[in-house]
């Protein structure tokens, strides 16, 4: 949340970029604690699945907001 915030404060789509290529990879990090609470039996498979789901919906939503700000604007 706070790199989104950042990021969002950034002039440059480079720069905004940056950011939201660090809370990606946040994202990232989140689902392997996910996963590592399932398989120790900390959390139930419903809530792995729920959690695993959101996780992957943030992920894509960060995908296209990265791609989006690497395309190269013509005039």
């Amino acid at each position: 949340m706070l790199n989104i915030a950042e990021g969002a404060s950034r002039f440059s789509n480079a720069e905004k970029r940056n950011f939201y290529v660090i809370a990606r990879g946040s994202v990232i990090e989140c689902v392997a604690i996910l996963e590592l609470l399932y398989f120790e039996k900390v959390i139930s498979v419903e809530t792995y699945i729920n959690f695993y789901s959101k996780e992957e919906e943030i992920s894509k939503m960060f995908y296209s907001m990265i791609k989006f700000l690497g395309v190269k604007k013509t005039v």
